[in-house]
């Protein structure tokens, strides 16, 4: 891979991460109800979704999806009901307590790493940039893994700082969602936003 080929993708990476997108907003939000300390779990999760997509593209799963439409159907739908159901619980979601404070879910680690991981399989952004975007970086006369590793890595790299941007966000956003009437409208917006990803989703072609 070339420099200038590296560069054309770090800068993709880096404004497709900033976007708001259903990742980003996860973080957002799971560090507003636990902290952003817990919400390292579900960042964990997240990232985890993203080497799966760019590793399963690599090896050619982007190629099948392409080739198989109803085995991208398939698992489109499953992404789409996810987000859905996201949308739902978190425009259900309880508002403050009696002292005016956001309530915080006592979920654990393991509970937070999988609302990531599979956030991130669900993800329109992350699943069309693995199956069209990421095989056009690598360059077949060059070595595969080395590329991959390179690629991945820049990914990751770029993915962590939005995610810690994102989380310190949602951090100063909870002192501002004290009052109950802010914590409805917040729930509310961003479950409007989940089920828009998810139709996103829906409208996806293979």
């Amino acid at each position: 891979m070339s420099l200038h080929l590296w560069w054309l993708y770090v800068t993709a990476v880096f404004l497709i991460s900033a976007t708001p997108g259903p990742n980003m907003l996860h973080v957002m939000t799971q560090s507003i109800h636990h902290g952003p300390q817990r919400a390292v779990a579900t960042m964990m999760g997240l990232m985890s979704a993203v080497l799966l997509c760019l590793t399963a593209s690599a090896l050619g799963l982007g190629a099948l999806l392409k080739a198989s439409p109803r085995l991208f159907d398939m698992l489109r739908y499953a992404g789409v009901a996810y987000l859905l159901w996201l949308g739902v619980k978190a425009w259900r979601a309880p508002v403050g307590t009696a002292d005016g404070h956001a309530p915080r879910a006592g979920r654990s680690g393991r509970a937070l790493f999988a609302s990531g991981l599979l956030t991130g399989l669900s993800n329109p952004k992350l699943i069309i940039f693995a199956a069209a975007l990421f095989p056009q970086f690598i360059d077949m006369d060059r070595p595969f893994w080395t590329q991959l590793a390179i690629l991945i890595a820049s990914f990751v790299a770029i993915e962590s700082f939005w995610y810690a941007a994102y989380a310190l966000g949602g951090m100063r956003l909870a002192r501002w969602l004290a009052p109950a009437n802010r914590q409805r409208l917040f729930n509310r917006a961003t479950g409007a936003l989940f089920i828009g990803f998810g139709g996103a989703l829906l409208g996806t072609r293979a």
